[in-house]
């Protein structure tokens, strides 16, 4: 009866209590402020003002906000874009350097990762300097050699662009070294039979690679997806948001709304609203990821 005692605590009790630092953590800096902030967002408040409940008021305001939709969709075209796209070129670069392919691979390994570790603050001024209208270099050289400069982060479009541009530069290299370590994991032997049977490299990527990757491929898309949505030092430093909404994305709409126009309340209505997206697209990407894999 004992021994049967102790094997259920060994069993229950024992891996609660190594859990419990993570969830004391979780809870004090995640679940908590999420439960402070939809009691906020149910409220008309500034920072010196008193808190006055008016329900669901800043939600049905937000419903009419035009700002708020070109910033939600601003968001949206920025994420499936960034995400995409980064998936695919850091997927390349895992193919291209995860095996000795290639002479110098840790050197080039290295090059590509390093943008990843500065801060998106560092990344957005010397972007800015090289894609500056007046004292950018890249169009200082264009003028120098008798053309006109390029509008990268005065015309509405092209500012989208560089914008989506620089971030997959700057997170790229994280994304790689996640992939090359899934591409790590996939037994030699699988491939080693796949070119005794004559297998295509094209065959081997869609048959092997891609299918034993799919559940890394999916840790990656969840994480630059949420780091998407969560965006802001780079495109503060570098278009501020413009030319006029081009590049202002809901984090940002949040930002001034908070602490330039004084209004907490409604900032936390929005967001509310942005945790409710990141958590939709998560779990349609977990969804998905249980149908291909066939746990549904």
């Amino acid at each position: 009866m004992k021994q049967h005692t102790k094997g259920n605590f060994h069993q229950t009790a024992a891996p609660l209590l190594f859990l419990l630092p993570n969830i004391l953590i979780f809870g004090l800096f995640i679940i908590v402020p999420a439960i402070q902030g939809l009691r906020m967002s149910l409220t008309e408040w500034g920072v010196f003002t008193t808190p006055r409940f008016i329900g669901f008021a800043n939600f049905v305001e937000l419903a009419q906000d035009a700002v708020f939709w070109k910033t939600f969709s601003n968001t949206i075209v920025y994420s499936l874009f960034t995400v995409s796209l980064i998936m695919v070129y850091a997927l390349a670069l895992a193919l291209l350097l995860y095996k000795n392919t290639i002479k110098g691979e840790k050197v080039f390994r290295s090059l590509f990762y390093v943008p990843s570790l500065l801060s998106m603050i560092t990344v957005g001024i010397a972007w800015r300097f090289i894609l500056g209208d007046e004292m950018g270099i890249i169009n200082y050289l264009l003028r120098r050699f008798g053309g006109s400069g390029i509008p990268w982060l005065t015309d509405g479009n092209l500012a989208m662009i560089s914008i989506i541009g620089v971030s997959i530069w700057a997170q790229a290299g994280y994304y790689m070294v996640i992939l090359i370590a899934g591409l790590q994991a996939i037994p030699i032997e699988l491939y080693e039979a796949a070119t005794i049977d004559g297998a295509s490299k094209t065959k081997t990527f869609t048959a092997i690679t891609l299918p034993l990757l799919r559940s890394t491929l999916l840790v990656v898309m969840v994480l630059s997806t949420i780091a998407s949505f969560k965006a802001y030092e780079l495109i503060s430093v570098m278009t501020k948001g413009g030319p006029g909404y081009a590049t202002k994305l809901i984090v940002q709409q949040v930002y001034q709304v908070a602490f330039l126009e004084d209004r907490m309340g409604y900032a936390s209505a929005m967001s509310i609203v942005l945790m409710l997206i990141i958590s939709i697209f998560t779990l349609v990407q977990f969804k998905f990821s249980g149908k291909e894999q066939g746990y549904e």
